[in-house]
């Protein structure tokens, strides 16, 4: 399974997974912007094999109606599915799906699994993409999960991005983190107020900024990486907790308490 990331907007990522670095077929992962999958695809002689969607917000399903019109103009007997939560509305969605759904695109060698993780959005989901034959798994986590941050509780309760949360750091700690925003740099300048103990994460910002200073990605990042690095789900180090009581002026009673202070805290950073 071959992944990568195009660039869109000021900071989004738009996923394209291919089987192999060497097959045309393609699927992408929140299309926000048809430009740059358009363009990739014509450059490159890339064939679309259906749309993945994890939440319902402009930056993630803007482009699908010019990027299936485009296709549909080229290939009109070449109908592209669209896969989605089946919690919110989603333009041309043909796939609605739920925790638990599975799906195979024909022909693929890879397995996709649905996790439902509401915070962000109360529909959203991602995908784990499973080899059939190879134990690396990739994770297309949309918003909710970023490289040392988590997405903003815009329709969402804490309770429910710490349990989103909780149920991704359960998968196989060399999963790929395929978030959609070039938000590392930003997110670990904030944990290194959040987890200040934590060499990790200096030792990690000194490998992203020389990542952005040569204009390369940050992402993807990957579960095990997470761990190490990312304040959300780090809610029980003692790191953590004793900044979160410099900032608020008293410890947080648990973990659920935790992560909302943090993302309290981060909102105003």
């Amino acid at each position: 399974m071959h992944t990568e990331a195009l660039a869109a907007f000021r900071d989004n990522y738009i996923w394209l997974i291919r089987p192999d670095a060497n097959d045309p077929r393609t699927l992408v992962v929140d299309p926000g912007d048809a430009a740059p999958v358009i363009d990739a695809f014509e450059r490159r002689g890339l064939e679309l094999r259906g749309i993945l969607v994890t939440h319902h917000h402009s930056d993630h399903v803007g482009g699908i109606t010019d990027l299936l019109q485009w296709w549909q103009a080229r290939h009109p007997a070449d109908a592209a599915p669209v896969w989605g939560p089946a919690g919110e509305a989603i333009p041309h969605r043909t796939q609605p799906l739920r925790e638990g759904d599975t799906f195979t695109p024909q022909g693929w060698p890879v397995r996709f699994e649905v996790l439902e993780v509401p915070g962000h959005t109360l529909g959203h989901i991602a995908y784990v993409a499973r080899p059939l034959q190879g134990d690396q798994a990739a994770l297309f986590c949309g918003d909710t999960l970023f490289s040392a941050g988590c997405g903003r509780l815009f329709e969402g309760t804490p309770a429910q991005m710490h349990h989103s949360l909780n149920k991704l750091m359960q998968l196989p700690e060399n999963t790929t983190v395929n978030c959609a925003h070039e938000y590392t740099l930003s997110n670990l300048q904030f944990a290194r107020s959040a987890d200040p103990m934590n060499e990790a994460v200096v030792a990690h910002q000194q490998r992203c900024l020389a990542l952005r200073a040569n204009g390369q990605p940050t992402l993807p990042s990957s579960i095990g990486l997470e761990k190490s690095i990312n304040p959300f789900v780090r809610t029980g180090e003692p790191g953590v907790l004793q900044a979160l009581e410099r900032y608020r002026g008293q410890r947080p009673q648990d973990a659920l308490q935790a992560l909302a202070w943090l993302r309290e805290w981060k909102n105003d950073f």
